[in-house]
C-alpha cells in the first residue's frame, strides 16, 4: 500500500464536492481553519454550484475532481460533503497522473465509494475523515478535528473509546478499510468493492431503517464479504428510523446477531461515522487494535 506524501506547510489542498450540493458560505470555517494550519486552498468550481440535488452536472462533476487529480500543486483533496452521486462518474475518472503523483483524497460517506476504488486498484491509502461541515460552529476545536491536522503532517494516531458489552476480545495488526455501509454493499459486484482478506473492516451509517442495516448485513454475509477479515469496528448508526410496526431490536443487537458467529476482535460504538465524534482513520493504513474488557485502543503502525 502506497501512502501519499504528508504535507508541509505552504502545500495546496483542493475542496470540491463531488456528490452532493453544499453552499459556499457552509465552507468558510473550513476553509479559515486550514489556511490557520498554514495550507493553501484551491476552491473548485462545484464548491456553492448547484444541479438540483448535485454539486453540477456528472460532466462539471467530474471535470472538477480530474483537475484536482492531475494538479501536481495539489497535495490532498477534501471532499466539503458527501451526498450521493461518484458512482454515476467513478467509472469515468481518469488516475494516470494520479498513480504517479498520489495526494490525501479526505472525506466520508459518498466518498467511501471513491476510497474504495483507489484502495482495489490502485493501492493508494486515502483518509476517511469529517468534513467541511465538520469545521462550523465550535467543530474546528475538537480533537477529531484536530486530529486531521495531525494526520495530514504524519503524526502516527491512537484512539481509545469505552468498551461495550456486545464487543469481542483480541488484539491483532492489519490494515484497514472500510466506510459507509450502504456504500460498501452498493460497490458489490463492481470494480470498486474492497478486498477484505486480513483486513481489519470498520462500518457506519446513517438514515437508514433498521432493516435496511440488517439486509445489508445479511448482503455481506452471504457475498462472502466477511470472510477472512481480521476484525470489526461498528461505528456510528445514527438517525436510524423504524417501521409502523416496530423491527424489535434495537441497531447494536441487529449487528450483532449478524456478526457474532466472526470468531474475530469486535468493538461496537467506535467513534467514527455521521456525528461529532469522528476520528480520521486511514484507509490502507495498518493499525494495532486491542480489545479488552476494560479499553478499545485502535494505533497507527
Amino acid at each position: 500500500m502506497k501512502i501519499p506524501p504528508y504535507l508541509k506547510k505552504g502545500d495546496c489542498i483542493g475542496l470540491i464536492c463531488p456528490s452532493g450540493f453544499m453552499a459556499f458560505d457552509k465552507v468558510q470555517n473550513c476553509i479559515q481553519t486550514l489556511e490557520q494550519w498554514g495550507y493553501k486552498v484551491v476552491v473548485g468550481k462545484t464548491i456553492g454550484h448547484q444541479y438540483h440535488y448535485f454539486s453540477g452536472t456528472d460532466e462539471e462533476r467530474l471535470a472538477d475532481l480530474q483537475n484536482m487529480l492531475n494538479d501536481k500543486s495539489i497535495k490532498a483533496i477534501l471532499c466539503a460533503r458527501g451526498g450521493y452521486g461518484l458512482s454515476r462518474i467513478i467509472d469515468k475518472i481518469n488516475f494516470t497522473s494520479f498513480k504517479k503523483n498520489p495526494k490525501w483524497i479526505i472525506g466520508y460517506s459518498d466518498i467511501t465509494l471513491l476510497q474504495s476504488h483507489i484502495h482495489t486498484h490502485l493501492k493508494i491509502a486515502s483518509l476517511h475523515s469529517p468534513m467541511a461541515a465538520a469545521f462550523n460552529d465550535k467543530g474546528k476545536t475538537t480533537v477529531y478535528v484536530q486530529s486531521i491536522a495531525k494526520t495530514l503532517k504524519g503524526v502516527k494516531q491512537k484512539y481509545t473509546c469505552e468498551p461495550h458489552e456486545f464487543n469481542q476480545s483480541g488484539k491483532i495488526e492489519a490494515e484497514l478499510i472500510g466506510g459507509n455501509l450502504s456504500l460498501i454493499v452498493h460497490s458489490l459486484g463492481t470494480n470498486s468493492a474492497y478486498l477484505t482478506k486480513n483486513k481489519i473492516l470498520f462500518i457506519e451509517d446513517i438514515g437508514e431503517y433498521l432493516y435496511h442495516i440488517d439486509r445489508m448485513l445479511i448482503q455481506l454475509k452471504r457475498s462472502g464479504f466477511f470472510k477472512g477479515i481480521k476484525g470489526l469496528l461498528i461505528g456510528g448508526f445514527t438517525e436510524m428510523k423504524d417501521t409502523i410496526t416496530p423491527y424489535g431490536k434495537t441497531i447494536n443487537e441487529i449487528i450483532l446477531d449478524q456478526v457474532k458467529d466472526l470468531k474475530i476482535p469486535i468493538c461496537f460504538n467506535f467513534p467514527v461515522g455521521h456525528q461529532t465524534e469522528n476520528f480520521p482513520l486511514k484507509i490502507g493504513g495498518k493499525y494495532e487494535l486491542n480489545i479488552t474488557k476494560k479499553l478499545v485502543r485502535l494505533k497507527e503502525i
